[in-house]
């Protein structure tokens, strides 16, 4: 801030006192405009004044105090209330020449909407020196010139105003010229050169001179431009404008060409001295671009596009210089006219853009502001709405409004507004633009969820895959966001709320209905679930809806045969049957039942294997066994009835049972035959037995082979050279070496030969295991130096010469036994 004060000045630290004492003095003038002073430049972030203090205002967080303006020189500090300076001010730029440049713009505070009304002035420092439009100046005088004679110099342009612009022209010492300062009807200054001493173009021809231009800044800033002064001949008369000062006024927007008037000088002299050009002196180069001069004619013509909101009036200065080099000077002030070429401006401000639909009426949804540049009755703006809305424009101040609610919203019928907003001022003819605004309305959860069936029925086949999707319940919600969002869950069932869970569970966000296991209908055929939509409003709303599930019923269940109970093996234990039973007597019946329902419960019976196929017939439908004719002498008494039970479903299940039917008239008579009833067959256990059998029929017929052969040798004692080899189905004798030794015959796979010597009371056998694969082709035979030799005391010796006993190797029938 002290920094601030110093660029003031005595005058503006008077009137920022002024104003800043203002809102003290004056509690009422806080519905006025807030006004401040500040120097232009200043450094961004430099605090011009709070708005909290001078406002008045409360809460500052709450109220969003910001800055409506076309062009936003500043901003507010939400901390503390200053208002702060956010981009660079220059002065020069902004208004241009203009004395006092003022900013003026609108704070907006919010909770309440309302407008404040902030004007700064701005004030110049000298941030622009005076600069020459060229840096050399040639300027030609007559020797002949007077003492006394003034000549018309360049000025400088400085775009600094009041004390910072130009002030002062300075001109370097020369005995022959001096300055003199001159003012324009708008307050600009120009310098004149004065001849003070007489000239001689044969003792110096040319001069040349420093002119210096100087501001009131502090500290002061100038500009210098060389001036070089040609002396030349005589010319003695100087051309004679016939006004001082022309002046004329003119239309904005006059096409370019157009003349605006024509200047006129007169010279007494003849030939060349009396031939007058014109020129421009002293304007600016924007000037120069605005109009163009004839140099021969002195008319003076429309150049570029003038407007009256930027420039009001043009002051042009115009030189006549004739043949001989004399000059004459005069002023053109042009005044510009407004017209209404401007059409109203619009501003919009709003807290949002998002209007909830249970707003009360007439609260502010906008505000408002516009601006015309133009003037008078071209610059008087009305605003109004075009269309139909619910919807009014309120005026506040003479370019300000207020945008108001002015019927019910329903956000679900107009969900948006396209609003236009048309400014038309009061010029001839009027101008008008328009401003559109979109206000989308906000959901408030006014609506609860509709489902799309009044109940739901679906059928889900038994043994369902756990998890497995069912049904989908879907429900609606006409509104937005989490008022529309509708999430589903199960709120009662006629199932026990334990077993609820693991029966069926439902998506929350998409109202797919699973089962959490595989259903049974022969335990449960149907239940009935509440579902319930609800949205996420606050406070939220929903709806019921009822679903029913019917578990359809699948094939899963063979049938069971009830009656005749059968036992551990699967058949029954018997049935007697009179011997004289007649075609159609009723013997047994078969019944059986599926816990499946339907097609999947219809059962049939079926024979599948019978000892006496034609002897008894079985009901299709009633499972009935009858005789189907009479017993006969060939029939055995023991019949065996192989029963299929199959049901209707596809594919068909089936059951089984064995009816073992006795033919008796007594049951003392049925006795014995069930006593003789096989054993279930087992095909393990027959290859077993099978092979126990033969393993015990070999060892039998070995042990006869052995004791026969035995008694043989005993009985044939006498014979020394006996020799007998005997075999399991013949026997072959060797009674003396006339004996053929090939001969023996094999009835067996297997066989064994004995030998034994007659000539010893006791035997002692040994049995040779051959294989088949060393043994000779030829039958063994029993060889004398092979039998049994006496000894002193009778008792026989195994010796090389003894009888040896050799069995002949056969193939096991546990290793050659080939299992089907």
């Amino acid at each position: 801030m002290g920094s601030r004060w110093g660029l003031l000045g005595p005058v503006g630290r008077r009137r920022m006192s002024f104003l800043l004492l203002l809102p003290l003095l004056c509690p009422a003038a806080l519905s006025e405009t807030i006004r401040y002073t500040i120097p232009e430049e200043l450094a961004r972030g430099s605090v011009v004044g709070n708005l909290v203090k001078d406002l008045g205002l409360r809460d500052l967080p709450t109220r969003n105090l910001r800055v409506s303006a076309e062009k936003k020189f500043f901003s507010v500090s939400t901390e503390n209330g200053d208002l702060l300076v956010i981009d660079r001010i220059d002065r020069e730029q902004i208004c241009g020449k203009k004395s006092t440049c003022v900013l003026e713009f609108e704070m907006v505070a919010e909770k309440p909407l309302n407008f404040f009304h902030i004007a700064v002035a701005i004030q110049d420092i000298n941030d622009n020196p005076p600069t020459f439009n060229r840096n050399i100046t040639e300027l030609e005088i007559s020797e002949l010139a007077l003492t006394g004679a003034t000549f018309a110099l360049e000025s400088a342009q400085d775009s600094d105003v009041g004390v910072n612009s130009l002030q002062q022209y300075y001109l370097s010492p020369d005995p022959h010229f001096s300055l003199n300062q001159k003012e324009n009807p708008d307050g600009s200054r120009y310098p004149e050169l004065v001849v003070k001493a007489p000239l001689d173009r044969e003792e110096q021809s040319c001069h040349y001179l420093v002119l210096t231009a100087v501001d009131g800044g502090e500290p002061a800033r100038s500009c210098t431009t060389q001036i070089r002064v040609v002396v030349v001949d005589a010319n003695d008369n100087p051309p004679v404008f016939t006004q001082d000062t022309y002046r004329v006024s003119v239309r904005e927007n006059l096409p370019v060409g157009s003349s605006v008037l024509r200047v006129a000088a007169t010279d007494l002299d003849e030939g060349s001295n009396a031939e007058i050009t014109y020129a421009f002196i002293n304007i600016g180069k924007a000037v120069r671009q605005l109009f163009k001069l004839n140099s021969k004619t002195g008319e003076l013509s429309i150049g570029g596009g003038l407007d009256f909101e930027e420039r009001e009036h043009y002051i042009i200065g115009v030189e006549a210089k004739d043949g001989g080099h004399h000059t004459a000077h005069c002023k053109i002030q042009i005044d510009i006219l407004d017209e209404n070429d401007n059409a109203p401006d619009i501003t919009l401000d709003s807290e949002s853009k998002h209007i909830r639909e249970d707003v009360e009426l007439g609260t502010v949804v906008a505000l408002i502001k516009t601006h015309d540049l133009d003037s008078g009755f071209n610059g008087e703006i009305l605003c109004q709405l075009s269309g139909s809305f619910p919807f009014k424009i309120v005026q506040e101040t003479k370019n300000t409004y207020k945008l108001v609610t002015d019927g019910a919203l329903d956000r679900e019928q107009t969900p948006e507004y396209n609003i236009t907003i048309t400014a038309t001022d009061k010029g001839k003819p009027p101008l008008s633009s328009n401003r559109s605004v979109i206000f989308n309305i906000a959901d408030v959860n006014d609506n609860a969820p509709i489902f799309h069936q009044a109940s739901y029925v679906v059928h889900v086949a038994e043994n369902n895959p756990p998890g497995a999707s069912i049904a989908q319940v879907s429900a609606s919600d006409p509104d937005l966001g989490p008022n529309g969002h509708v999430s589903y869950s199960i709120v009662a069932s006629d199932l026990e709320p334990r077993a609820l869970s693991s029966y069926v569970s439902v998506n929350a966000q998409s109202g797919v209905v699973f089962a959490q296991r595989a259903f049974d209908h022969e335990q449960l055929r149907a239940f009935e679930l509440t579902l319930q939509a609800r949205d996420q409003g606050s406070p939220a709303l929903g709806a019921n809806v009822s679903l029913r599930v019917l578990v359809d019923d699948r094939n899963d269940n063979a049938p069971r045969v009830l009656y005749p109970a059968l036992g551990p093996d699967g058949s029954a234990l018997f049935d007697t049957v009179p011997r004289a039973a007649q075609p159609g007597y009723l013997v047994t019946k078969v019944v059986a039942v599926d816990a499946d329902s339907g097609h999947n419960a219809w059962l049939s019976y079926h024979v599948l294997q019978a000892s006496e196929p034609g002897l008894f017939s079985l009901g299709l439908r009633t499972g009935e066994v009858r005789t189907a004719r009479a017993l006969g002498d060939r029939d055995a008494a023991r019949q065996r009835l192989l029963v299929a039970v199959r049901d209707g479903g596809q594919p068909p299940l089936s059951a089984t049972a064995t009816l073992l039917l006795v033919f008796a008239d007594s049951l003392q008579e049925a006795l014995p035959d069930l006593s003789e009833r096989p054993a279930p067959s087992d095909p393990q256990a027959e290859l077993q037995f099978y092979l126990v059998v033969a393993l015990a029929l070999i060892s039998v017929l070995f042990l006869l082979a052995v004791i026969l052969a035995v008694a043989l040798s005993l009985r044939r004692s006498s014979s020394p050279a006996a020799c007998s080899c005997f075999q399991t189905d013949g026997v072959c004798s060797k009674a003396g070496p006339g004996l053929s030794p090939n001969y023996c015959e094999w009835t067996l796979p297997y066989s064994y030969n004995l030998c034994a010597a007659s000539r010893s009371s006791k035997a002692e056998f040994k049995f040779l295991d051959i294989n088949p694969e060393n043994a000779p082709p030829q039958d063994l035979l029993c060889n004398e130096a092979s039998w049994f030799e006496s000894t002193s005391n009778d008792n026989p010796k195994m010796t090389s010469d003894s009888v040896h006993l050799q069995q002949v190797s056969y193939f096991k029938i546990l290793s050659s036994h080939k299992y089907d």
